[in-house]
């Protein structure tokens, strides 16, 4: 008696093989696409942005943020703003002298005083200024919290683009 081997083992339609390599390799190239738009949409929808703006002359809400951040000392903070200011990551910071602050730290309620930053520039540069915020500053975990600008003077908000570079 003769012994059959399934079909899976042996490949009787050499045929079917080549007529499958044609949606394979389309499928491939979908994917390729996929993913290349999905890693450049952060570049495609900031010139999108940009050409608008340009073509427009109007704002574009987010295009522009604020940041808050909390320092221990006045010093610390000039430092810290100077620094920011210095690498071109901002447009303006103004420094708040002496707010109240209460929070939790490990279980306890603390009160401390801190002098508030408040930091303006493009919502691009956000994370690259919360990495550089967090190397610099003096706390374990620095508040820093950023808000899109909805809304403000077209003149301002051009200055702001005018006065952070493009990186």
């Amino acid at each position: 008696m003769q012994e059959t081997k399934p079909d899976c083992f042996y490949q009787r339609n050499p045929k079917g093989i080549m007529s499958s390599a044609v949606p394979r390799s389309g499928f491939v190239v979908f994917c390729v696409i996929l993913v290349l738009t999905l890693a450049l949409y952060p570049v495609l929808k900031t010139l999108g942005f940009q050409i608008h703006s340009a073509i427009t002359g109007s704002f574009v809400a987010g295009y522009h943020s604020v940041l808050l951040v909390n320092c221990p000392t006045e010093q610390t903070a000039r430092d810290i703003g100077r620094s920011i200011m210095e690498k071109r990551l901002a447009a303006c910071v103004n420094i708040f002298p002496r707010t109240t602050t209460m929070y939790y730290w490990k279980g306890d309620i603390r009160d401390a005083t801190e002098i508030l930053l408040l930091v303006r520039t493009r919502t691009s540069l956000v994370q690259r200024l919360v990495a550089y915020i967090k190397a610099v500053h003096p706390y374990d975990i620095p508040e820093i919290i950023s808000f899109p600008i909805d809304d403000g003077s077209q003149h301002y908000l051009k200055w702001m683009d005018d006065a952070v570079t493009d990186i």
